[in-house]
């Protein structure tokens, strides 16, 4: 038994998924319900604290399979990430920014995406692959926006004012980087 009997991580390879430990936390305060979600490259799964370890041991590989599964349906081809940006401009930018491409790209550890006007592409980072809908869409549309507006003024977060979901995407993805931040190349002198 481990020394917090509310806690246990194991450092078996979960299933299908690319997370290397999983955690679980029971709370006397559940009762029924069994949550998991990712945390970095590691599955927390809550549970109720009466469960026994037999009941543990099942509900956490259930819980494995089904964030496997949503994790395999939530990543979207680079096709259908151009449709989704169409849709986006289309819903909240009146269809005025037509994108060329957009694809995932792997190359961007310190941004979440960026675009090129001239050529009309954007590419997003493969760390957004995995986050919920409403995070990817604001930064598609954040992408979009810079076709129409190069900076960062007045006028290019009032295209992103459209988006009902803006503020909360950009506390999600502060939070991402506040608790996993990138790692950036040293500066020559420090």
């Amino acid at each position: 038994m481990p020394a917090d009997p509310q806690r246990s991580v194991t450092d078996e390879p979960s299933r299908e998924s690319g997370a290397s430990a999983v955690e679980v936390r029971r709370s006397p305060r559940r009762r029924r319900t069994v949550s998991a979600y990712r945390e970095g490259d590691r599955t927390v799964v809550l549970i109720p604290a009466r469960m026994s370890e037999a009941e543990e041991r099942r509900w956490v590989g259930v819980m494995l399979d089904k964030l496997a599964a949503q994790e395999r349906r939530g990543v979207l081809g680079d096709r259908e990430l151009t449709e989704r940006a169409l849709r986006l401009s289309e819903q909240y930018l009146g269809g005025r920014p037509r994108p060329a491409s957009v694809r995932w790209v792997t190359n961007q550890n310190t941004r979440w995406g960026s675009c090129t006007p001239s050529e009309g592409s954007i590419r997003l980072s493969h760390r957004l692959q995995g986050m919920p809908e409403y995070v990817v869409d604001y930064v598609l549309l954040h992408e979009l926006a810079h076709l129409l507006v190069p900076g960062h003024g007045p006028r290019f977060w009032r295209l992103l004012e459209a988006y009902p979901r803006t503020e909360r995407a950009r506390g999600y993805l502060e939070g991402v980087v506040a608790a996993h931040p990138p790692h950036l190349p040293a500066v020559r002198g420090e």
